[in-house]
């Protein structure tokens, strides 16, 4: 009797720390991060790369396919373009 009340009061805790923790949703809100944006997980070799698409794929298998789909969103800040003719292309207001 005594065995059973321990393994029910560790039950008890176990399930109470993984609700408090949340491993499940924290693992797959780091890999949709990882996988939507192209960072270090690109650059980590395969390994990382296989594991990242796993860990989404199995936390978020709903969502995974159309993310995995997406195209990754660009981080470069697009260039201003210079207009050459600019002094041509001024208004009127300008030119004083």
């Amino acid at each position: 009797m005594g065995v059973v009340v321990t393994v029910a009061v560790v039950a008890l805790a176990a399930g109470y720390l993984l609700g408090r923790l949340r491993p499940w949703r924290r693992l797959g809100d780091w890999a949709a991060a990882q996988v939507r944006f192209t960072g270090a997980w690109v650059r980590g070799g395969a390994g990382r790369q296989a594991f990242v698409v796993l860990a989404h794929a199995v936390t978020a298998p709903r969502t995974s396919w159309r993310v995995m789909r997406a195209p990754a969103t660009e981080t470069r800040v697009p260039v201003p373009v210079r207009d050459p003719d600019w002094v041509a292309n001024r208004s009127r207001g300008e030119h004083e």
